[in-house]
């Protein structure tokens, strides 16, 4: 396999985490892999250090805005915490390095109802505001209603690719992946 990796017109393909975060980009990763051990705070303290530090207070008023419950909860092991809430200190931890680029990989996963569409409320907001967001995702009706383009993979091949309207309305795309 070859190719690279460009942002912002730059090769990131060999670059450490550090530089890949420094240059706007954070992931928010499948399964979490959150530290059960420590709190919420610290969590999202270690989203703004991994960036370069906490910037006049890091991100902190955003993500608790976005993430009420977080703030209530800030003191809170994480370990202790619903997986939804602990999805949303994940996202919350991505966030507090103010990406250009947030990766969510299977936010859903794992979720209830409700709790799905309050982080895809939040994911919503947080491209409203600028933030470009790059969505995996198992769950079609949902990456279909968050996303603007989307590209479908199968067996690791794009086999499909276009406006989320366009797919969404692709008689092929709703019988396989939206099941009407």
């Amino acid at each position: 396999l070859s190719g690279s990796i460009r942002f912002e017109g730059r090769d990131i393909s060999n670059q450490s985490p550090r530089r890949i975060v420094h240059a706007g980009i954070a992931h928010c990763p499948e399964e979490r892999k959150i530290w059960p051990d420590l709190s919420v705070l610290d969590h999202l303290e270690l989203g703004a250090i991994a960036s370069g530090g906490l910037r006049s207070g890091g991100n902190l008023a955003e993500v608790f805005t976005l993430f009420p419950i977080l703030k209530e909860r800030q003191r809170q092991n994480v370990g202790t915490m619903s997986g939804g809430q602990q999805q949303m200190v994940a996202i919350a931890r991505a966030l507090m390095a103010r990406p250009k680029l947030l990766m969510l990989d299977e936010p859903s996963l794992g979720l209830a109802p409700k709790v799905i569409e309050e982080v895809l409320a939040a994911i919503r907001r947080v491209h409203e505001a600028g933030t470009a967001i790059l969505l995996v995702e198992q769950n079609a009706t949902l990456a279909l209603a968050v996303a603007s383009r989307v590209y479908v993979i199968e067996n690791g091949l794009v086999t499909r690719d276009g406006s989320a309207a366009t797919l969404r309305d692709d008689p092929a795309i709703r019988a396989a992946y939206l099941g009407f």
